[in-house]
């Protein structure tokens, strides 16, 4: 399970509408990557989709979230079984960095940055609409990358449902401040 006294975990504004999330990942950076683009392996802490590596392809996500643990956790009611979204590749650099769009709330970019046998990887969603956009992205960035760690690191995450609903509340309070 992550501890989460970590501040490092959570997410910060770097302006109003744009948040940063880092996680230190156990490398190499190959597979890392594999995580991020492997339709069968980001389905496992994030999404499914196939995408085409090149720059300027669409793809679609599709969240299936009481899948990403065992047990999933209580789902909230306004929360749907399947969520889908289209999007685009904007900028591709293999192994480095993966920017696509996200649906009606902006991009979203995954850099690397290879740290001996770790890897550095940062999220950046831009154009965050709103307050409780903000919230739910916030939230739910920190609350998939717990699991990606837990896969990484082949151990058990703790519930997807549960562990968003904490997080909420935490940046709730982290973000108002």
């Amino acid at each position: 399970m992550t501890d989460y006294q970590n501040p490092s975990d959570y997410g910060v504004l770097t302006e109003p509408a744009t948040l940063k999330i880092q996680r230190l990942l156990p490398g190499p950076v190959e597979r890392v990557w594999s995580y991020l683009t492997d339709s069968e392996l980001r389905s496992q802490w994030l999404a499914a989709g196939e995408m085409e590596m090149e720059a300027d392809t669409p793809f679609e996500f599709v969240w299936r979230n009481d899948e990403l643990t065992n047990p999933p956790g209580q789902r909230p009611a306004e929360a749907s079984r399947e969520h889908r979204m289209e999007g685009r590749i904007t900028d591709l650099d293999m192994h480095r960095k993966l920017a696509i769009t996200w649906g009606e709330t902006g991009g979203v970019s995954f850099e690397l940055e290879p740290m001996g046998n770790q890897v550095m990887l940062t999220i950046t969603h831009h154009r965050v609409p709103d307050q409780a956009t903000l919230l739910s992205v916030s939230s739910g960035w920190h609350a998939h990358l717990d699991i990606l760690v837990a896969r990484l690191e082949g151990s058990d995450p703790e519930p997807f449902w549960d562990n968003v609903a904490k997080l909420k509340k935490e940046y709730g309070q982290r973000l108002s401040a």
